[in-house]
């Protein structure tokens, strides 16, 4: 589980890699707004696209190989963005690192779940938070290298997926020895319940709306609405990410203690009601008060996590890899295509506006989580598989 944790972090940090280059390209490559923007798009859709073939063709044959290559090409297509000369080429780089996420995520989750015996949640964590610390620390790793290197440095993404890229090839034989046997019969290890999968990936989609929407408006609301300076929202931004990992972290071992779904509509309906509250109170509290606000809502906004992607792969246990893809990519990325709704409602009345809709997205996942199967029904359904297994 270390080793696929580092691996995570050294995959997802190539995500916010991109993102964070953007205002260096412009300067440097005098590229408009929406070219720049581009890259990010062409990351984000070859990633989001490609993840559930890739969790389809896991599940039929494993290939834990698949999470090293996926991460030496998600940072090699990054660290091509400071050298490539043409824009073309450009666009190929970031279609390349797309593809290493999609390539990495669906195989490494399917091992996260293996390797996490029957504390799923607890296990998962782990992984996940992986993925949370490397999110929150590609913009830095970004901000460092060219601070010392120039465009040239972001050659230096490359240094870590080629060390976490040799370790895992080197750790594929133990893998191995972690795949269920029902896995290697290609026995059925139980019923999957495609309608259950169906309402966690509605849930999925509109808490990912929730979550990169705040991911995206937490830094302007500070700047607009409490006059931080943009130093301070970046900081905030960086530290909320960062209390997300920690709730990620002391959710696992709750969802096992009592259950995925309390966990899930706890998260959810919490983070409503902190956002809702952010916009009524926060101008009256400033700064002061918004700051410790906002670390407790990223604590209990992702600590679910773990949770919701277990029980995707409890939903389909015939194809862990294909729900981890959807849930891990696709919904995702579904999400993130609602943030450009969010800046018209900004642009319209205000970014306390695209917080309270941050709140009511929040509202709307909570609900559906309320028509996914009683916990009960779905453990008894794991446990009698297990037993035929």
């Amino acid at each position: 589980m270390t080793v696929l944790a580092l691996a995570h972090v050294t995959d997802d940090v190539n995500q916010s890699f991109i993102p964070a280059l953007l205002p260096y390209l412009i300067l440097e490559r005098h590229l408009s707004h929406e070219t720049a923007a581009t890259l990010v798009f062409w990351q984000a859709v070859s990633s989001s696209v490609i993840q559930p073939a890739i969790g389809v063709v896991a599940d039929r044959r494993s290939m834990p190989w698949l999470i090293a290559v996926g991460i030496l090409l998600a940072g090699s297509g990054v660290a091509l963005l400071g050298v490539l000369p043409t824009l073309p080429l450009l666009f190929l780089a970031a279609l390349a690192s797309g593809i290493g996420v999609a390539t990495f995520h669906p195989e490494a989750a399917r091992f996260a779940n293996y390797v996490s015996g029957d504390k799923k949640a607890s296990g998962m964590r782990w992984f996940t938070v992986g993925g949370n610390l490397g999110f929150a620390l590609g913009p830095a790793f970004a901000t460092a290298a060219i601070s010392m290197w120039g465009m040239h440095g972001t050659l230096a993404a490359s240094v870590p997926v080629t060390i976490l890229g040799g370790i895992v090839f080197l750790e594929i034989p133990r893998l191995r020895t972690f795949v269920p046997a029902h896995v290697k019969r290609r026995t059925s290890a139980g019923h999957d319940d495609w309608l259950a999968f169906g309402k966690l990936s509605a849930f999925v989609i509109l808490r990912s709306m929730a979550y990169i929407g705040s991911v995206s408006f937490v830094p302007l609301f500070l700047v607009e609405a409490l006059h931080a300076s943009p130093a301070v929202g970046d900081g905030v931004l960086m530290a909320f990410l960062l209390a997300g990992a920690a709730g990620t972290i002391a959710g696992g071992p709750i969802a096992d203690r009592i259950g995925r779904k309390p966990v899930i509509l706890c998260s959810t309906a919490l983070t409503a009601l902190l956002f809702g509250a952010l916009v009524l109170i926060g101008p009256a509290g400033g700064i002061v008060v918004a700051v410790p606000w906002l670390l407790v809502t990223g604590f209990v906004f992702v600590a679910a996590q773990a949770s919701f992607v277990v029980l995707g792969q409890e939903y389909l246990p015939n194809r862990v890899g294909l729900a981890s893809g959807v849930t891990l990519g696709l919904a995702v990325s579904l999400g993130g295509a609602f943030t450009p709704v969010l800046g018209m409602i900004a642009d319209r009345w205000g970014v306390g506006a695209s917080i309270a809709t941050v709140a009511a997205l929040a509202l709307g996942a909570t609900l559906i989580a309320l028509t996914l199967p009683r916990e009960t029904r779905q453990q008894a359904k794991a446990a009698a598989a297990q037993a035929v297994a």
